[in-house]
């Protein structure tokens, strides 16, 4: 038996890297996992397959969590579809790099709105859910460039900043009725987008961390596992860097 079995959790930003990776883990634990995608019908319906071989059920959605209303749309879905809402994984995110001299309103809003919105928008919308069950897990993917910030990139460091702050809001809030609200900020993650990078430039990243290599997809999906499981039951408000030391 797995460490979520019975439970049924929300991956948002489910089609590739750490997205893909989480919603992987969860299945192999033995969650029934719904998860959205915003692109490739295809890649989602070829996702479903690989998570339901795991003997789960699991269902794509094809859904816009920076709309409020799409947002509210999907979890009612969700619920409709799986009876429960146990975990939640705010994973959906883009990056609009910049100088700030050069970045554009609407890059600063495209960013705020994804990156940030999106998660109001789904906590929000899966509170009553969780509420009316007394339990749940709430995850929000932030970043390292939230702790420390990055020239270049104001809006996405902006966005995982708020993201830490409306995590440990929302821990507060609802912590006494069995809600747990954490947050997880990796560091440099290697996964398709880094492929395409200098191998000089990459290697020098991994050289210039404690522990000499960059982080996996899986290495964050272990440790929504251990937030997303009893495992944690005592554990919230927090933020847990997975940067192999990188901010030490």
């Amino acid at each position: 038996m797995g460490l979520l079995t019975g439970k049924t959790a929300l991956v948002t930003g489910a089609s590739k890297g750490i997205g893909r990776a989480i919603a992987t883990k969860m299945a192999q634990e033995g969650a029934n996992v719904a998860f959205t995608y915003l692109s490739s019908v295809e890649k989602g319906e070829a996702l479903e397959k690989e998570l339901a071989a795991f003997g789960i059920k699991a269902k794509g959605f094809r859904s816009n969590a920076a709309e409020f209303a799409a947002a509210e749309e999907l979890v009612t879905a969700v619920v409709a579809e799986f009876g429960s809402l146990d975990i939640l994984v705010n994973n959906a995110g883009i990056t609009r790099d910049n100088l700030l001299m050069r970045m554009s309103e609407e890059m600063w809003d495209d960013v705020i709105n994804v990156n940030l919105k999106s998660c109001f928008n789904t906590v929000k919308a899966a509170t009553r859910t969780m509420m009316k069950q007394r339990a749940g897990s709430i995850i929000n993917i932030t970043s390292v460039v939230g702790l420390k910030g990055n020239a270049g990139q104001a809006n996405y460091a902006a966005s995982k900043a708020g993201i830490i702050g409306f995590t440990k809001s929302v821990a507060l809030e609802l912590g006494s009725r069995g809600i747990r609200s954490n947050a997880v900020a990796p560091g440099f993650i290697e996964t398709e987008m880094t492929d395409a990078l200098d191998e000089k430039t990459v290697q020098s990243w991994r050289d210039a961390i404690p522990l000499k290599r960059g982080g996996s997809p899986e290495d964050v999906a272990n440790v929504c596992l251990f937030l997303a499981s009893d495992m944690s039951a005592y554990v919230t408000g927090q933020t847990l860097q997975v940067d192999g030391g990188m901010l030490t």
